[in-house]
């Protein structure tokens, strides 16, 4: 049914130019002519949705990332990208450099906006699994790395919020660098958090009597400076207070929930 209503629009949509052109006067004919017959102008009418602001500039040439019948291969990016030293030299983005596939995570023809990431931890898994299966005896010693890579988090009951596949990611590998928690529950990441968002839905702060924040919370760099005495405990009128002292002004509610004097916009 589909593929029947798609056929009548490109019906509609050619007899709709028959016609345009036909009423043109005849001295516009010959230049109407030559723009209908380019291939910019067939790709601009047959375009899905504009590309992002960063590819703007091939909206008139596809065929820099459309293969015929194929569709988008991720060679047509490696070509632009395979030297993108921003990505490949950050331990978050750094398995670029062997990924060997996109389109899973970046789409185009959605807007100017300026990202079209959708980050798919699924097909990330999916795709260490094809390398895994692809490797050659010759490569051993990458194959042993590779499985231990993967197999080093198992799915169990303790991440019911993970799909199997995710659950085969080591999530350290990637997110070592944004862990708040400085080590202290280790790298199994996926006992807690999901990969849909940071947040758990499930966690539950520890009595607001606590004593013992700083097991867990790091200060600012501010709170080790000048602006700790000058601005931030007068403002929380604990002007004696230490730095590892967080409870005597914070509350458990947020951070910049100061006791006494309510929500505090630093910047």
């Amino acid at each position: 049914m589909k593929l029947r209503t798609y056929f009548l629009l490109a019906i509609v949509l050619l007899a709709t130019l028959a016609l345009a052109f036909y009423l043109l006067p005849s001295r516009h004919r010959s230049k109407s002519a030559d723009i209908l017959l380019s291939t910019a102008f067939w790709q601009h009418a047959v375009l899905p949705g504009e590309l992002s602001q960063s590819h703007a500039f091939l909206e008139q040439n596809c065929a820099a990332c459309h293969t015929s019948v194929k569709g988008v291969e991720a060679s047509r990016c490696i070509v632009c990208h395979a030297d993108n030293i921003s990505v490949l030299q950050r331990q978050p983005s750094a398995f670029h450099a062997d990924i060997g596939e996109c389109a899973s995570c970046h789409g185009e023809h959605q807007g100017r906006v300026a990202s079209n990431t959708k980050m798919d931890h699924v097909a990330l898994a999916q795709i260490g699994l094809r390398q895994i299966q692809t490797t050659t005896p010759s490569q051993d010693a990458s194959r042993a790395a590779l499985v231990a890579w993967l197999a080093q988090s198992k799915g169990s009951p303790l991440t019911p919020h993970l799909k199997p596949a995710e659950s085969q990611l080591n999530c350290a590998s990637c997110h070592q660098t944004k862990d708040r928690h400085f080590g202290l529950f280790g790298n199994d990441c996926a006992q807690c958090h999901g990969t849909a968002k940071w947040t758990v839905p499930e966690f539950r702060h520890p009595s607001s009597a606590s004593q013992s924040c700083a097991q867990c919370h790091q200060a600012p760099p501010s709170h080790y400076m000048m602006h700790f005495k000058m601005i931030s405990m007068k403002f929380a009128r604990m002007e004696k207070a230490e730095v590892s002292q967080c409870f005597l002004c914070h509350q458990t509610t947020s951070w910049n929930d100061i006791k006494g004097s309510g929500f505090y916009k630093h910047h």
